[in-house]
């Protein structure tokens, strides 16, 4: 990891009706629309979406980093994160984010050291951190076999 802080920027560029190009530095360009719960049409990713899948990849991502540092083999693991969007003091904002994972890992792998590591990532998601609602982890570890 390189040395904190890091920076990131992004380029979103909207016309009064249609989809809204969202770009970045070396990564391919995005289209985003509101979703149907906002008189979008649907189809595309919208702000809503893409907050949760950041959740879900950071906390991916996060627990891929721990299970390596911590040498914790595993075989695969599935994030879903779902997001409750409601109104609260005048404000429309998420009021609250799940995650449930299933993690696998290979057979006679401490199942608990699993838990706790996924646990780990929680606690050091930058994404989750960063929100202002409570953020949920439910967890699925199992073996192989």
């Amino acid at each position: 990891m390189q040395p904190l802080p890091h920076h990131y920027a992004v380029s979103v560029t909207a016309a009064p009706e249609g989809k809204l190009s969202t770009t970045g530095h070396d990564v391919p360009e995005l289209l985003t629309s509101p979703p149907p719960q906002f008189g979008g049409e649907g189809g595309d990713w919208s702000p809503e979406d893409l907050l949760l899948a950041a959740t879900a990849n950071c906390l991916a991502l996060s627990f891929r980093a721990i299970a390596r540092a911590s040498r914790l083999e595993w075989v695969s693991l599935q994030c879903a994160t779902e997001g409750t969007l409601d109104k609260e003091e005048r404000t429309i904002k998420f009021t609250s984010m799940t995650s449930r994972v299933k993690l696998v890992l290979p057979a006679g792998v401490d199942i608990e050291k699993g838990k706790r590591l996924l646990q780990k990532a929680e606690d050091s998601c930058l994404v989750s951190n960063t929100l202002n609602c409570p953020v949920h982890l439910e967890m699925d570890v199992q073996t192989e076999g």
